[in-house]
């Protein structure tokens, strides 16, 4: 059947007018969303940047603005990282490895991958809630910094095992077939063949994963991270306090100064953040380009 063409004129000036406003739509969202973003962080460097100098990193907390400073919670943070690398990396590479070229197709493996992918949507404060229950009062770790580290450390382990899942299954099969066809072990191949193919995801994964729990608040509040303490954790059993528990402790107090005060340390968490993502890209091109050559 023969179509009249004014009809298929029609038809196509209508389903470009719809694209064109779908597109015009997405446009909007996207450059408001930006505006918005560009527009909070205008505020806190207007606010917060004339607080920053030295003094201000290598100063412990005060009651008294013009001496408080950032030194407690920048060496807590530090500390509860190390800890979420030193627990978190090694256990979801392995996991992930494990789940994707050693584990068998079939119900456990379906019912792990659904655990884990529904793990990494899990609220914060959940894990926070379970900090508490498992390293504060079964294990009698208390308010240490090595419990804190722990909660960060199974908050990010589902998002390490599923970006680490997916660098893994992105290596060509070629590769490890190329492998065995050399007479590789099956250690062979994934220790000097896939791992290598795989790690500009697995770091970039791991150092987004590292972002994420620097920036948490509601798990160190619930595992008993303190809000101000004038020193620096000397061993995992320490008291400590963090960034994001520093600056929520100033930005919740009445006065004016202390608000200024937490502006200026959001700038400073931004910054690491910002630095943790470039040496992300940094990595993985780094990496890539080597794997290229």
């Amino acid at each position: 059947m023969q179509v009249d063409p004014r009809v298929s004129a029609r038809i196509a000036r209508r389903s470009q007018a719809i694209d064109g406003l779908f597109r015009t739509f997405c446009a909007v969202c996207t450059w408001t969303g930006i505006a918005i973003l560009f527009l909070l962080i205008g505020k806190i460097v207007y606010e917060g940047f004339s607080g920053l100098d030295m003094g201000f990193l290598t100063s412990f907390p005060s009651r008294h603005v013009e001496r408080a400073g950032l030194k407690a919670a920048i060496m807590g943070s530090v500390w509860l990282m190390g800890i979420v690398a030193l627990f978190a990396v090694p256990v979801g590479v392995c996991a992930a490895i494990y789940l994707e070229e050693y584990g068998k197709a079939g119900r456990v493996s379906n019912f792990l991958e659904t655990n884990i992918s529904n793990l990494a949507g899990v609220p914060s404060i959940v894990y926070g809630i379970l900090g508490l229950a498992i390293f504060v009062r079964t294990m009698h770790m208390g308010n240490s910094v090595l419990a804190g580290g722990l909660t960060l450390a199974l908050l990010v382990l589902p998002v390490i095992i599923v970006s680490a899942r997916e660098a893994i299954r992105a290596v060509p099969p070629g590769h490890r077939t190329a492998s065995y066809a050399l007479g590789a072990s099956k250690w062979q191949t994934t220790w000097k063949v896939v791992l290598p193919s795989a790690l500009p995801g697995v770091l970039t994964g791991v150092i987004l994963s590292l972002s994420r729990a620097m920036g948490e608040t509601a798990p160190l509040i619930l595992v008993g991270a303190a809000s101000y303490i004038a020193s620096t954790p000397a061993s995992p059993m320490d008291r400590y306090t963090a960034l994001p528990i520093q600056i929520y402790d100033w930005a919740s107090r009445p006065q004016a100064d202390f608000r200024d005060l937490a502006a200026s340390g959001i700038i400073v968490l931004l910054v690491v953040l910002f630095l943790m993502n470039a040496v992300a890209i940094f990595l993985r091109q780094r990496f890539l380009s080597r794997l290229k050559g």
